[in-house]
């Protein structure tokens, strides 16, 4: 509604208390600030408004979030001097989401603040902290890890130089709980093995190939581990993927689609994410193709809508094959609802013969086809409002602005 409203309702909602949670996350303003601010081209705030820097002051907590977070988009240095000037004074569980803001255009400049949380006293605070500087290769945390990192995983200088080779820490010492290892394991998971992932995924992955003898992700993740290593050092190469949305190593940590999900270390959807959406698409296809719709939620909810072609057109022959085997629709209501969001609405017409009442098989479950059909009749009936409605968001004589698009193609 605030997409097709535009900057009047924007300017509407900052004259009604009632309508302040439709500021959140838009300008970064509460309804406790002058309306002129519509006024910007961005409607963005500024660190040096006055009216800025009461709200942050003495605003409630969700109306200075979202401030925080409208500015750092706009200037994250000037977001980062606003926290940095009231840090102190704020409850733990606020540093907590307020150093977690800092996601949002994370760059080099903000190591040395991150730095000072490390010694914060709130344990989430220190591990948020850790985590963000992880994420910046060049940050002193990212040396030292690297560093531990290093003396922790190599090849075999014993005869086996094709073989990896893993010394885990004997113990957690104050510097490693510095940098954010967290000395106690889990219930369930050795204390060396915890400490060793936590190392490992906080170290740059760009520190491997020039240690691992120039072999590239895809060799080195090819390399067998000694001593029941492996899943420890994949799911931590994994983590470390995802946190530095590194698509190489992600995509030799993936596997090839044919393999079962449970052959990629860590969450195999995390690290399908990371590649490029067409990819992700390609991925997924070939993935459903293989292995059907009983696995493949999760890693639909990753791809880019609408469904390009191929992951389209593999989910529907998924669901019809299921259809034809005779079982109930309601196995795949999850994957039906997603296909209704997400398939290319410009396919409806495509899709309607599928609607219609299907011959039953003699192994069938009984009534099933019926079932079968009013689900097509309603994915199909679902497309063609989106059709509308994207034909309805096109000027006259316009192919239609992009975001308006984007909006109803996955609506």
């Amino acid at each position: 509604a605030l997409d097709l409203g535009g900057p009047r309702a924007l300017w509407l909602a900052r004259f009604n208390p009632d309508w302040r949670f439709a500021l959140r996350g838009r300008s970064g303003y509460g309804s406790g600030l002058p309306a002129g601010g519509a006024d910007r081209p961005d409607g963005a705030p500024r660190a040096d408004d006055g009216a800025v820097r009461r709200l942050w002051e003495e605003g409630l907590f969700a109306e200075r979030s979202a401030l925080l977070l409208s500015l750092r988009r706009r200037d994250p240095a000037a977001a980062r001097e606003l926290l940095a000037g009231t840090w102190a004074a704020e409850r733990a569980e606020d540093r907590l989401m307020f150093l977690d803001s800092l996601r949002e255009g994370l760059s080099p400049q903000d190591e040395e603040f991150l730095e000072r949380a490390l010694a914060d006293r709130s344990r989430n605070v220190r591990a948020i902290a850790a985590e963000l500087l992880s994420a910046l290769p060049s940050s002193a945390l990212a040396a030292r890890m690297a560093a531990r990192a290093r003396s922790c995983v190599a090849l075999d200088r014993t005869g086996r130089p094709d073989r990896l080779v893993v010394e885990a820490p004997y113990e957690c010492d104050p510097g490693m709980r510095r940098d954010g290892v967290v000395p106690g394991a889990p219930p369930g998971r050795g204390e060396r093995s915890w400490w060793l992932v936590q190392v490992v995924e906080a170290a740059p992955l760009d520190t491997w190939p020039a240690h691992l003898g120039g072999r590239t992700p895809a060799q080195i993740t090819a390399l067998p581990v000694a001593d029941d290593w492996e899943a420890d050092l994949h799911a931590a190469w994994a983590q470390a993927a995802v946190r530095q949305r590194n698509t190489a190593w992600a995509r030799a940590l993936l596997r090839k689609p044919s393999a079962p999900m449970a052959a990629a270390p860590g969450d195999p959807a995390r690290l399908l994410a990371v590649l490029p959406a067409r990819e992700r698409a390609e991925w997924a296809a070939e993935f459903i193709a293989a292995h059907g719709l009983s696995e493949a939620f999760r890693v639909l909810g990753v791809c880019a809508v609408p469904w390009a072609e191929p992951l389209g057109r593999a989910v529907v022959d998924a669901l019809e094959i299921a259809r034809d085997a005779g079982s109930y629709p309601w196995s795949f209501s999850g994957v039906l609802g997603l296909a209704e969001r997400c398939l290319d609405p410009g396919g409806a017409d495509r899709l309607a013969p599928l609607a219609a009442v299907p011959d039953e098989p003699e192994d069938g479950s009984p009534g099933a086809g019926g079932y079968w059909a009013e689900a097509f009749q309603r994915l199909v009936a679902t497309l063609r409002l989106r059709a509308t409605m994207l034909a309805e968001f096109e000027p006259p004589g316009d192919g239609g602005p992009a975001e308006g698009r984007a909006a109803a193609g996955g609506g």
